[in-house]
């Protein structure tokens, strides 16, 4: 049944739109943190749909909230009072920490992000924008514009002039060598040397950890003492948020937050986790900022009632459960299991992360050089043993993604590390 489905979907679909696994899976079902395939094969689900599915599958409060509100409304658009879309707002605004917020609702992190550099753009009026290497933020055409990562960016071409600057990847780069505080100093020396070859820009916007980078992560307070400098010439601050928000970092609600010795960000671009698989993004900004735009603007699916029943029952979960707590705890017993079970794995370079958000680097042993073959052939083994992963990372995808629903229990954590370390070992 796969293979007419694959047959089928190759004849109709991009060949860019990617697929994993040498023989691709359709997944059918899920309940809590597992999934289960067309095959009737079961896994301990590590991915949560690309960080999206963010509490659990089939979540009950989820379903029964989607499940009422399409009974009375799906959609009308922004062009009639929305009650679930203020409800929702309002709990953000408050939750993001930045003063005066407005709040915005798109249908995906691309599309926050696209509006998060409109408004910056337009703000400021420049066009120029700066962006962290090995960055990834979206799928448009401005999102590609401030991508960092060669690997998704399919196109040099940009309505943006976008400056990268160093600092979003601790271990590699000119600066790798220097401890955490030289290494920050450096990286300011650096923006601030830019800054005296360019026009002013309108916004850093920047991952607090890169996701599709393979969970890279610059020293704590670096994005404050980069926003020190900035603020000084009136260069906004965007964090994306994207991946990091809503508490999967354990220690923080916000990425920024560990970053927060300057204060909040100018702006803040969330998705993925908040609607628990239904489509919502969006931006939350100063009002002087979000209120900028001088033209007509709406949104025909942004902030739509049903998604926006889903954001709220999944949020009222996420919060009463302290699944940020959970995130903290579980998490951190995760990743030294696996740190453990890597350092008998030569080909491993690293494991990093923090919460629920971890890599790990693959690199041929002994060298810096990177081994996607071997990144692929653990995420084969890994699916073969019953737990589905991710894979990225800015040296030829070869970090091997680990986040799974924040709902994860202990024993799980167990059962996820032990196949892990049994797929790690597989490629000596």
């Amino acid at each position: 049944m796969n293979d007419d489905l694959l047959s089928r979907h190759r004849a109709v679909l991009p060949d860019w739109l990617a697929l994993y696994y040498e023989h691709p899976i359709e997944i059918t079902h899920g309940e809590g943190r597992h999934v289960w395939d067309s095959d009737g094969n079961r896994y301990l689900d590590f991915f949560g749909g690309i960080l999206t599915t963010m509490t659990a599958h089939a979540l009950p409060e989820v379903t029964k909230a989607v499940t009422e509100q399409a009974g009375r409304i799906i959609h009308s658009s922004t062009l009639y009072l929305n009650r679930p879309m203020v409800d929702l707002a309002e709990r953000i605004a408050k939750l993001s920490g930045i003063p005066d917020a407005r709040v915005f609702f798109t249908t995906s992190g691309t599309e926050a992000n696209d509006t998060a550099l409109l408004l910056a753009t337009a703000h400021r009026r420049s066009n120029t924008v700066l962006a962290m290497r090995n960055s990834y933020h979206g799928r448009s055409f401005s999102a590609v514009g401030v991508t960092g990562n060669r690997g998704w960016s399919p196109t040099s071409l940009s309505p943006l002039q976008t400056l990268y600057v160093h600092g979003g990847v601790r271990t590699r780069g000119p600066f790798a060598g220097l401890d955490d505080y030289d290494f920050v100093a450096a990286c300011v020396d650096d923006l601030k040397d830019l800054l005296g070859h360019s026009r002013p820009p309108a916004a850093l916007i920047a991952e607090p950890v890169q996701g599709v980078g393979g969970f890279t992560s610059p020293p704590d307070g670096l994005y404050a003492a980069f926003r020190e400098v900035l603020h000084e010439r009136g260069v906004l601050w965007i964090s994306d948020e994207v991946q990091t928000g809503w508490g999967r970092t354990g220690e923080h609600f916000w990425g920024w937050q560990a970053h927060a010795r300057s204060g909040p960000p100018d702006m803040l671009t969330f998705a993925k986790g908040i609607g628990n698989g239904m489509s919502i993004g969006g931006v939350v900004a100063r009002a002087e900022i979000m209120n900028c735009l001088d033209s007509n603007s709406i949104s025909t699916f942004g902030g739509t009632q049903i998604t926006m029943a889903a954001g709220l029952a999944n949020l009222t979960y996420l919060l009463e459960h302290d699944l940020q707590g959970n995130a903290r705890r579980v998490g951190g017993l995760l990743i030294e299991r696996l740190r453990a079970a890597a350092a008998h794995v030569p080909a491993v370079r690293e494991v990093r992360g923090r919460g629920l958000m971890i890599g790990i680097e693959l690199t041929r042993p002994g060298t810096d050089e990177a081994d996607p073959a071997a990144a692929s052939a653990v995420l084969e083994a890994a699916r073969e043993g019953g737990l589905l992963i991710g894979k990225g990372g800015g040296h030829d995808t070869s970090a091997l993604r680990i986040a799974p629903p924040l709902s994860l229990n202990v024993a799980e954590a167990e059962e996820g590390a032990a196949i892990l370390e049994d797929a790690l070992r597989s490629i000596q």
